[in-house]
């Protein structure tokens, strides 16, 4: 095991230990699979500047199931357009679209559903939030004043989620 590796370890079990609200669980032999998977592909493929994954397998609380992956080189991160993110990122910079889009997840659809919530805004405002996720494609509407967040962004939305969480 590498030394950075046995490092992240024992920073992982130390932090299960002192149980922080975020702390990650503990982990267990075997529970990389699926990073020695991408480094054994990444290998094969002669991909010496490594790459990352995402993955996901998801059942919202409306009972509708997911299951999502994507991959990328290293060096296609680091050299693309990094503003074309700029759009998508801001959309979801602002509490209230957030919660917007966890009610949506959660069933809660319509125009109407949403303005009833509390702390969101006026019914104006909604619609403004709702045109602002729409157009980075965090949602889609669905017709007769519906939305949703279109399968192939569920779980990369809900991997944004947790990679802001501290």
């Amino acid at each position: 095991m590498e030394l950075e590796e046995r490092v992240a370890e024992l920073e992982r079990r130390i932090a299960a230990l002192e149980g922080g609200a975020h702390a990650a669980p503990p982990v267990g032999e075997g529970d990389f699979w699926a990073l020695e998977g991408l480094k054994a592909r990444l290998a094969r493929a002669g991909a010496s500047e490594g790459g990352v994954l995402f993955t996901g397998a998801v059942r919202l609380p409306t009972g509708e199931q997911y299951e999502w992956q994507y991959g990328a080189l290293t060096d296609e991160q680091l050299d693309g357009d990094w503003t074309e993110a700029a759009e998508s990122f801001a959309a979801l910079g602002h509490p209230v679209r957030l919660r917007l889009l966890r009610e949506i997840l959660g069933g809660r659809r319509t125009a109407a559903e949403l303005a009833a919530l509390e702390e969101v805004g006026t019914t104006g405002q909604i619609y403004h939030h709702l045109r602002q996720l729409t157009g980075a494609g965090w949602l889609h509407a669905a017709g007769r004043g519906r939305y949703e967040v279109p399968p192939g962004r569920v779980v990369p939305l809900l991997v944004a989620l947790a990679t802001a969480r501290p």
